[in-house]
């Protein structure tokens, strides 16, 4: 198939490439660069730079079999502090998508959605039929694109897959997480251990929770490129599907601590901090849906399996990798 990937030059668009890519794929990479890295672009993909509202509908014409979606901003905090920039870049962005794909008659998409359109679960795991109330800017632009999404397939017979899942982590080969600012607790922990962050700051150490500490899931990025691939073959003609993606265990943030500090033989101070607004006790996602439906196979569970691949994937950076202040 030729395909269209949007935010192919990040962490997930990147590593969903390099697998297309090596599945005898043809690929086409459309980013801005704001967030991702040219690096991140895997060999073997055509490269586009320049935005996606702008650009989309210059680059899909009728020879293309599909799209895959993954270019956004999604900095939980920042959305909060600018939604505007949220609800132009990752909204209005996408409808200028939707309508290059139904211009060139392009009738397949999956999009990179987020278990965070569920906002604070009532119970856990989550699962597709919980309601959806988000509790920030990101998480209600991600909802948003998805009734876009439902309406667009009712209506034009677009066959389209939304894929919702919290922490991807891990790395494939040469492909890991890089980003000059970053956020996910798994790369910042390494940072410490590679002596580019004096400690880890923990948020609230009196949870809810067996040791105090937030509990979520985590998904290896490898296991998620596979769903993106499956969600893809599968696509139905005129139907929106919407499947969770998770680990289907969740862990605290002292014990993905404790394991980067196994792997990586550092000892990681940790510092606690007061607890940040808007975060849930517990996050953990339901895959079963996508099991039975997608025949997703999920194969690289182990947080120890996780911590590893991003711990060699961030220790080959070494002073290349992207550090804060201490």
């Amino acid at each position: 198939m030729k395909l269209l990937v949007t935010g192919g030059a990040g962490y997930v668009g990147g590593v969903c490439a390099t697998v297309l890519i090596e599945r005898g794929h043809e690929v086409v990479v459309l980013d801005d660069l704001s967030t991702g890295n040219r690096d991140g672009v895997p060999d073997g993909a055509t490269f586009v730079e320049g935005d996606v509202a702008e650009l989309a509908a210059d680059v899909l014409d009728p020879s293309f079999d599909g799209v895959l979606h993954f270019a956004a901003r999604s900095l939980v905090g920042e959305s909060v502090e600018k939604p505007a920039e949220y609800w132009q870049g990752n909204v209005v962005t996408s409808l200028a998508l939707l309508d290059a794909m139904r211009a060139a008659g392009v009738g397949s998409l999956v999009f990179s959605s987020t278990a965070a359109t569920y906002g604070e679960p009532e119970q856990v795991p989550i699962t597709e039929d919980m309601p959806t109330r988000p509790t920030n800017t990101y998480g209600a632009t991600k909802l948003a694109i998805d009734h876009a999404i439902t309406t667009y397939a009712e209506a034009h017979d677009l066959a389209a897959t939304s894929l919702r899942y919290f922490n991807v982590a891990g790395a494939y080969g040469a492909a890991g997480e890089n980003r000059v600012v970053e956020t996910h607790l798994i790369p910042l922990v390494l940072q410490v251990a590679l002596g580019h962050r004096a400690d880890i700051k923990i948020f609230g150490d009196d949870w809810p929770t067996p040791d105090g500490t937030c509990v979520r899931d985590y998904i290896h990025v490898a296991d998620l490129a596979d769903a993106h691939l499956l969600a893809l073959e599968s696509n139905i003609p005129g139907t929106h599907r919407i499947f969770n993606l998770g680990s289907g265990e969740g862990f605290s943030v002292r014990e993905v601590i404790d394991v980067c500090r196994e792997v990586t033989g550092h000892p990681i101070p940790a510092v606690v901090a007061p607890r940040r607004a808007g975060d849930p006790a517990v996050l953990v996602a339901s895959s079963a849906k996508a099991v039975a439906e997608l025949g997703w196979k999920p194969t690289r569970t182990d947080l120890r399996t996780v911590v590893e691949d991003a711990w060699a994937f961030t220790d080959s950076l070494g002073d290349r990798a992207h550090s804060a202040p201490r």
